[in-house]
């Protein structure tokens, strides 16, 4: 079963080839990195390391994931990861996300970080948005999940049938509402989830960022709910 990985990236020079060096050694087939803008030398060490480099000069989270998913879609492979570049997913637990996939047993398999995240890991910003998206969710869906995490694996055939659009903040609560919607098989395996590398975030790392994430979520689970 072929996996290709897709790394949304931005300005992230310091912590991505870690990243990739973990991703070298598990060998788990084509690794996407999309640029979403940086204005630092992260282009530059993908490539170093061996990573396809997709432009997207559109900021936003969800529009670096659509142009790392159109690239793919020329040759697609059977399963699409999607994680972060700054360091915080732990790449070792990549097994245990396609483990479900490879045996038929689901679809869609989310990183569930709150059990095993190290201590300061996820900012109180990050887990009182967790709990507000996911009980959001269950009112509208009936689904309960634990996380919004966003280490996660997908079919690439269920990829598609989500007809993804999101371009911001709103991706991961899209995938999450249209993935119940359609009907997909899904799973949340525990996975380790460390102190972000390379600085702070740009999204829970600052108040703005922070604001604006919120605001997404919460019109992303209003414009998709059934």
């Amino acid at each position: 079963m072929r996996v290709a990985v897709v790394i949304p990236a931005l300005n992230e020079e310091q912590a991505l080839p870690g990243v990739l060096a973990d991703l070298n050694r598990l060998r788990p087939g084509r690794v996407v990195v999309v640029d979403n803008g940086s204005t630092d030398e992260t282009p530059q060490v993908a490539r170093d390391a061996g990573a396809i480099v997709v432009t997207e000069p559109r900021r936003g989270y969800g529009s670096a994931c659509l142009a790392g998913l159109a690239f793919l879609s020329d040759d697609p492979p059977d399963v699409v990861v999607i994680l972060d570049a700054d360091g915080s997913d732990d790449v070792d637990d990549l097994p245990l996300l396609l483990r479900p996939i490879l045996k038929g047993e689901a679809d869609m398999v989310l990183g569930e970080r709150v059990s095993l995240a190290d201590r300061g890991a996820l900012l109180p910003n990050q887990r009182f948005g967790n709990v507000l998206a996911t009980r959001l969710i269950l009112r509208w869906t009936g689904w309960t999940y634990r996380d919004m995490g966003p280490f996660r694996a997908l079919r690439w055939d269920a990829m598609q049938s989500l007809h993804m659009t999101d371009t911001a903040y709103g991706w991961n609560v899209e995938m999450q509402m249209k993935a119940v919607q359609t009907g997909l098989r899904i799973e949340e395996v525990p996975v380790r989830y460390r102190t972000r590398g390379g600085g702070r975030s740009k999204i829970s790392g600052t108040v703005k960022g922070t604001i604006k994430a919120g605001i997404g979520i919460l019109r992303a689970c209003w414009k998709y709910k059934a």
